[in-house]
């Protein structure tokens, strides 16, 4: 895929979530939905969802794929590194990754994005590829529109 191919369908993807999610401030519908906007509309993909932070650990939130571990501590697996580290995590392969908690033993990349509100951890965007190096930069860049537009359109428990 080329780089604009990749922008096109990343825009594609983010004008649908804008028009899904406005006006909806319910937290768990627009990750619903977003989860699958994303799932089905990325290539290569085989499990696109959210974790939200509660009581000092991510619980699995609205997903798309096959079942999913429902408790991540913060520092565990990629998820709970992005916690920690506050910042977006990119794993060519997660076999590698120190502590990597395998949920499906046919994911062999992952990015996250945590969702941050005033240096606060309200959840992560967790997903799963069973290719080696499919996420980079512009996954990345894309998927922080996304959430961001989750950060601008919904209630928060928390607020």
């Amino acid at each position: 895929m080329t780089l604009e191919e990749k922008n096109n369908i990343y825009e594609i993807l983010v004008s649908q979530v804008k028009e899904i999610i406005k006006d909806e401030p319910d937290v768990i519908a627009n990750m619903a939905n977003i989860s699958s906007i994303l799932y089905n509309g990325l290539k290569d993909v085989n499990w696109a969802g959210f974790y939200i932070w509660k009581k000092d650990q991510l619980v699995l939130g609205p997903f798309q794929g096959k079942p999913a571990c429902i408790r991540i501590p913060k520092g565990k697996g990629v998820c709970g590194t992005a916690v920690l580290k506050k910042e977006s995590q990119i794993v060519e392969n997660v076999h590698n990754f120190p502590g990597h908690i395998a949920c499906d033993s046919a994911s062999n990349s992952e990015i996250v994005i945590p969702i941050i509100k005033e240096e606060k951890v309200l959840g992560v965007l967790d997903i799963d590829s069973p290719n080696y190096n499919r996420f980079d930069e512009i996954d990345e860049k894309f998927l922080k529109v996304v959430v961001a537009l989750l950060l601008k359109e919904c209630k928060w428990d928390n607020e």
